[in-house]
């Protein structure tokens, strides 16, 4: 662990390839979820979560699992500069004084045996307990755990995700072909998720499981990824919270400072960020 702890502080203290922007007045909040980047993967929007970082602060972060994709590492090594630097973010926002906090999922489930330890500032837990602004307990945990394909059927686990990886290629030629008509991010896979009648039952299957099982720990609310889909609801006065993906939607689920919770959409925000300025009428 102490060859990581120096990999780490060597990584922190090195430069990045896309030079950390200087924004003048930065987002501030109180906490960040962030889950399912998925680096190592060529599906993972690097380049859009390293703008989110460049332009939000906050005093508390969550890495909500699956931040790095061991289970395509294994099979080909891909990881661009612009994967490094996100890591560089990350580390460097510990560095800072940020409470950072990383709960692996099972996509880097080879994480898990070092929860209890710090990496670089980051503290690896195995789930946690945040406590709002407003009083309000929330359970924060990856949500594998829940997941019946993956506990009772590994195998098709694995099946799934090769298919999804497939998709997800027909995904970048289709934001391929979107950028030279410069038309904005669209996820195709989010799409296809939404209006697959199995794939609306299961997510909302899964987030009533995994609402009962916060439910079951004294919590207010839970706090999860996971299954790609950012969403806030109500589930038997149960606060369900998925901060969502840096693959399909590019969300963060975010708390104010008076413990109000908010899902950012970020390419949204770039469009819009981007979108010229309405021209100004001249009085006749």
């Amino acid at each position: 662990m102490n060859d990581l702890s120096n990999l780490a502080r060597d990584f922190a203290t090195s430069q990045p390839a896309i030079p950390e922007r200087v924004i003048c007045r930065r987002r501030q909040y109180r906490t960040i979820w962030i889950s399912d980047v998925h680096l190592g993967t060529r599906g993972c929007n690097a380049e859009m979560l390293i703008d989110f970082l460049d332009h939000v602060d906050s005093e508390k972060m969550y890495l909500v699992g699956d931040i790095i994709d061991g289970w395509r590492l294994k099979k080909k090594l891909h990881w661009p500069a612009a994967h490094n630097d996100v890591v560089w973010r990350l580390l460097k926002r510990a560095k800072r004084g940020a409470e950072v906090i990383y709960i692996p999922g099972n996509h880097d489930e080879l994480v898990r045996q070092f929860c209890g330890l710090d990496f670089g500032g980051i503290a690896i837990r195995r789930d946690a307990m945040h406590e709002t602004a407003d009083g309000r307990k929330l359970l924060v945990l990856h949500g594998d755990e829940f997941d019946a394909i993956m506990l009772s059927h590994r195998w098709l686990a694995y099946l799934g995700d090769a298919a999804y990886e497939a998709i997800m290629g027909l995904n970048r030629l289709v934001n391929a072909w979107r950028r030279l008509f410069r038309m904005p991010y669209w996820s195709l896979s989010k799409h296809a998720k939404a209006k697959v009648k199995n794939a609306v039952e299961f997510i909302s299957k899964y987030e009533e499981v995994v609402a009962q099982a916060a439910a079951h720990r004294g919590a207010d609310g839970v706090v999860c990824g996971h299954i790609h889909t950012a969403e806030f609801r109500d589930i038997g006065g149960i606060a369900y919270y998925n901060d969502g993906d840096w693959v399909e939607g590019c969300t963060a689920l975010v708390e104010h400072f008076d413990g109000r919770m908010e899902i950012l959409h970020w390419a949204d925000e770039i469009q819009e960020r981007q979108a010229p300025a309405p021209s100004l009428m001249l009085a006749a």
